[in-house]
């Protein structure tokens, strides 16, 4: 009877327990049900995000352009491959779409991506044995091209996926490469390291967006899916003030001069002096974007790579002078040498010419013409503030990044004297060109810049336009003009350092520069015939200058019969004078030999093909027709220009073919790109040796155009 008392008694506190339990949790489950709320979380809100996906909506990043709307760097669509090897994945569907068949699946696409297919089925197997919902491929199953991507798609595999991401394209290779720079994908997002990319990076980046939805389990959209977009913003265009046809002169030339010589740095600057637009630059060694690897030199040597420049400093020498009233051309003084301190003597390149006049000392290239005007003339502290004038102790301004200022080394009496003729000083190119423009525009010294206009890739509105600077006035217009006039003569002169350089069409005014190169080891300048900066400093056409251009070429491998101006030159000549032609600068200088006769261009205004050949062949020109149609649709001069006789005019009919080139010059074969908008590739230089594009070939807008040159 006891134990039945203790039995009931246990079995009520039980019962007590369970009851007290029951009410705990139905009042828990009240309270959950009633506020939506476990520990302070949101319960519906935790739900909803638990089936939300959400991804980032990549902003496009703008554009690199050249002046006339070029694309020199674009955002380029990339995938990715991945297998979905689960076969839940394929639950309630009427065929699979997951993995079915490893070594068909492996052995297909390793062919195409060109990866090894043991590899490919490994992980698909490890992925499938693992219980694994999908697997990627590597580094061979990413950055995979669109025909690549479209050719798997036609193989019909079940389970093969592909994600998209864009990757920065650069479809000229090298093309002014340490100008636009590069930009790569760096934690998910594409990021300016150097150049252009660099420098307007925030503007080019543009801002992501986003986009969430809710989903179920297999990662299908619900039918409800309260789908959130916010659209990204695509980043700015930039347009750049290089000319893509004048920086692909400056490019082939400078390759031909890197393959024939061999120097350790070539780097070479063309600008409007008016207006500081930088229309090419570039450098070697350069490297190619699209592959940064094993690069030599990631610097822009033009604006980050001070040296002392030689020679090409006595303009400003002789401007200061000029300017000072101190400047008499016909003055004569003694070269050979010029004794400067008890311990120093400089020397004219061990020669001696006698008592020569001031002008045939420049002409010559004299450092000791040059050290008298500083020393007897001008004055070392007043020299010095024409330095500071022309900004040599400062950047140049220009709107790219990594610039760094050479610098005044004129501490003792030895480095005043020779800062005079370029040594000890240290500059970059785009200094020197900075400085030189104030020579070439009236005594005006522009800033140089390469961006030209920043675009809303949208609205087309322009976010920003460059204009003109005028950074300081070191000399009046009355002194530059007698520079100018000073300068011409070292190239025409018979005494004249400059004659390699002169140009067919256009008169020059420059100065040559070959300065001596320190020695690394220490102590005093590099010895030998190559160890030298051959540079030139030139402007045309001479008396009042479109084109600007600096180029060096440090250390070339030279023959016993080669002189250390020949590289330098055949830059400066080809990119020159093709680059004036291109421009239409009407040539200054003719063939003495051959007397041209300057005519004027009939009004051909809607004229018949036939009728505007026969008028402009009255004038004297040879006329090519492009084509066989009977109506013109454009020509190379307009009515009222004045043409030369002999000059070629291009008639493009209304149904163009592509003509016999052969013998034509590069200006001719740029001009008959521009006319017909076809994608021009030229090699060498010269005069047409071969065209890829037959005679007679129907032509169409893009269509590609190689062309060799041969002198």
């Amino acid at each position: 009877m006891k134990k039945n008392k203790t039995s009931q008694r246990m079995a009520m506190f039980l019962l007590s327990v369970f009851a007290l339990l029951f009410l705990v949790l139905a009042g828990r489950f009240l309270f959950i049900q009633a506020s939506g709320e476990v520990a302070g979380v949101n319960l519906k809100e935790f739900a909803e995000g638990k089936r939300t996906d959400s991804y980032t909506l990549e902003a496009t990043r703008g554009k690199i352009l050249d002046r006339n709307g070029m694309e020199l760097a674009y955002d380029q669509p990339t995938y990715s491959i991945y297998a979905i090897v689960s076969e839940k994945y394929s639950a309630d569907k009427d065929h699979p779409i997951h993995v079915t068949d490893v070594d068909k699946t492996a052995e297909e696409i390793a062919e195409v991506i060109g990866a090894d297919v043991n590899d490919l089925k490994k992980r698909l197997q490890d992925g499938i044995d693992g219980d694994k919902f999908q697997v990627e491929f590597g580094s061979a199953g990413s950055g995979l091209s669109q025909d690549q991507k479209k050719k798997i798609e036609d193989l019909d595999l079940p389970g093969i996926q592909f994600t998209e991401e864009a990757e920065r394209f650069y479809p000229n290779g090298t093309f002014a490469s340490q100008v636009i720079g590069l930009a790569q994908r760096q934690d998910g997002v594409i990021a300016g390291l150097t150049g252009i990319e660099q420098q307007l990076n925030d503007q080019l980046a543009g801002k992501n967006g986003n986009i969430s939805y809710e989903q179920d389990g297999y990662g299908y959209k619900l039918l409800n899916p309260n789908e959130e977009v916010q659209a990204a913003q695509d980043g700015d265009n930039v347009y750049l003030t290089i000319d893509q046809k004048i920086q692909t002169l400056l490019e082939d030339t400078l390759t031909q001069v890197d393959e024939k010589w061999s120097p350790k740095k070539i780097s070479a600057v063309v600008m409007n002096p008016k207006t500081g637009e930088i229309v090419a630059m570039s450098n070697r060694p350069s490297y190619d974007p699209n592959d940064p690897e094993n690069v030599e030199n990631w610097y822009n040597d033009s604006i980050s790579n001070p040296m002392e420049p030689g020679s090409t400093m006595k303009m400003f020498t002789v401007a200061s002078a000029i300017e000072e009233g101190k400047w008499n051309p016909d003055e004569e003084y003694k070269s050979g040498t010029y004794k400067v301190d008890k311990d120093t003597t400089i020397g004219d390149y061990n020669k001696s010419w006698g008592s020569i006049s001031y002008l045939e000392g420049i002409q010559r290239s004299s450092n000791v013409a040059v050290a008298n005007l500083v020393a007897n003339k001008i004055g070392e502290d007043k020299f010095l503030e024409y330095l500071k004038k022309f900004h040599f102790d400062q950047k140049s301004g220009i709107d790219l990044p990594g610039e760094i200022a050479g610098t005044i080394l004129y501490n003792y009496e030895a480095e005043r004297i020779s800062t005079a003729y370029g040594q000890g000083t240290t500059a970059t190119p785009i200094q020197m060109v900075t400085a030189a423009s104030a020579i070439a525009n009236d005594g005006k010294m522009v800033t140089p810049h390469i961006i030209d206009k920043i675009v809303n890739p949208d609205t087309k509105k322009v976010v920003e336009q460059k204009k003109t600077e005028v950074q300081a006035e070191p000399i009046s217009k009355e002194t530059a003009d007698e520079t100018l006039k000073i300068l011409e003569s070292v190239v025409t002169s018979e005494h004249g350092t400059g004659k390699p350089y002169k140009l067919d069409d256009y008169s020059v005014a420059g100065k040559t520069g070959t300065a001596q190169i320190p020695n690394p080891n220490g102590g005093g300048y590099m010895q030998g015939k190559n160890n030298y900066l051959f540079s030139f400093l030139g402007m045309a056409p001479a008396d009042d200058p479109e084109l600007i251009m600096y180029v060096s070429v440090l250390q070339p491998e030279l023959s016993a019969t080669e002189t250390g101006s020949e590289p330098s030159a055949f830059i400066f000549k080809n990119v020159m004078e093709n680059a004036l032609h291109y421009m239409d600068i009407s040539p200054d200088q003719a063939d003495d030999k051959n007397e041209v006769s300057e005519k004027r261009v009939p009004d051909i205004e809607g004229m018949s093909t036939r009728a505007t050949k026969n008028a402009l062949e009255d004038t004297g020109m040879d006329v090519v027709v492009i084509g066989e149609g009977d109506n013109v649709a454009k020509t190379s001069v307009e009515s009222g220009q004045s043409v030369l006789e002999g000059e070629r005019a291009i008639v493009v009919t209304d149904e163009p073919t592509m003509p016999d080139i052969k013998g034509w010059s590069m200006r001719e074969v740029l001009e008959l790109g521009e006319l017909l908008q076809l994608d021009v590739e030229t090699l060498n230089s010269g005069y047409v040796k071969t065209q890829s594009i037959k005679k007679g070939t129907k032509l169409n807008k893009n269509d590609y155009l190689a062309v060799e040159f041969s002198t």
